[in-house]
C-alpha cells in the first residue's frame, strides 16, 4: 500500500480570483469553481496522474499572517523565458517579495494573496517537470522529513542531506517534492498543505493507520465529519489523506 501526492491545497480570501491567477500563471484550466473550492489542472489532464500536482483552492476568511512553509518553484528553460515569465506574472498581479533571499539567480514573487513562490533560473533537473518545478516545504530536519515522506508515499527519495531532501514520483515524471532546512518556526496552521490520495484498490482507514505507524498524528482543524482524514507529519505540518481514487 502507498499514497501519492495529488495536489496542494491553498487557502484564499477569494478562491475564484486566486484560481484565475494560477490558471493563467501555469497555463492550466479551472476545472471546478464553486463555494467549496476552486480546482486547477493542466489542459487534458486525467486526474490523478503523477505528471502533475494539481492545485485546490479553498475559501477561508482568515488572512495570511506569516511566510508560508510550503511554496511552489516555477521552471524556466532560458534566461529569456525566466525574464518573460516574471514580467507576465507581474502583469497578472504578482509582486516582488523579500524573504531574505539576498542575491540569488531566482526571483521571489508573491501571488495576489501574498503567497510566496519562486521563478527559477534554468536548471537541467527541471527540464521535464512541467511549469511547476517543485513543491518546496520548509523544515527543521530534512533527513527525518525525507524518511517519513518517502515511506508515506510511493515517491522515490533522490537525495538527502542535512540541508535538503528531494523526492519525485517513482514514475520519474512531474514536479519534485523538496524539504529545505530553515530555522523559521512554524506559526499556526499552514496556508498551503499537501493532499495525498491512496490508490483505488487500497482502503482509506488502513492507509491512515499506516501513516500513523510512521509517525503521523491526527489533527482537528474544525473539519467536522468529512470523508478525508486530516493528519500532521513528523514536524506537525498538516496534510490530508483523501479517499482512494
Amino acid at each position: 500500500m502507498a499514497t501519492r501526492l495529488v495536489q496542494i491545497s491553498m487557502k484564499a480570501h477569494d478562491s475564484s480570483a486566486l484560481g484565475r491567477f494560477w490558471a493563467e500563471a501555469l497555463g492550466w484550466e479551472v476545472t471546478a469553481d464553486n463555494a467549496e473550492e476552486t480546482n486547477l489542472e493542466p489542459h487534458g489532464f486525467s486526474y490523478p496522474d503523477p505528471s502533475a500536482v494539481c492545485i485546490d483552492i479553498l475559501p477561508v476568511p482568515a488572512p495570511k499572517t506569516a511566510k508560508n512553509r510550503v511554496h511552489v518553484d516555477l521552471a524556466t528553460t532560458s534566461a529569456t523565458h525566466q525574464a518573460d515569465l516574471i514580467a507576465r506574472l507581474q502583469k497578472l498581479g504578482a509582486t516582488p517579495a523579500d524573504i531574505g533571499q539576498g542575491n540569488v539567480p531566482w526571483t521571489v514573487l508573491a501571488d495576489p494573496e501574498g503567497n510566496e513562490f519562486c521563478v527559477l533560473e534554468p536548471r537541467p533537473i527541471y527540464s521535464d517537470t512541467g511549469p511547476i518545478a517543485a513543491v518546496v516545504v520548509d523544515c527543521a530536519d530534512p533527513r527525518a522529513m525525507g524518511r517519513f515522506w518517502s515511506e508515506a508515499m510511493d515517491w522515490t527519495l533522490h537525495e538527502t542531506t542535512d540541508n535538503s531532501a528531494v523526492l519525485r514520483s517513482a514514475k520519474g515524471v512531474g514536479p519534485y517534492l523538496e524539504f529545505i532546512r530553515t530555522s523559521d518556526p512554524k506559526i499556526g496552521l499552514d496556508r498551503i498543505h499537501l493532499d495525498l490520495r491512496p490508490y483505488p484498490s487500497d482502503d482509506h482507514a488502513t492507509e491512515a493507520d499506516r501513516l500513523r505507524s510512521l509517525g503521523a498524528t491526527d489533527l482537528d482543524i474544525g473539519q467536522g465529519d468529512v470523508a478525508w482524514t486530516v493528519l500532521a507529519d513528523v514536524e506537525n505540518n498538516e496534510f490530508c489523506l483523501l479517499t482512494p481514487r
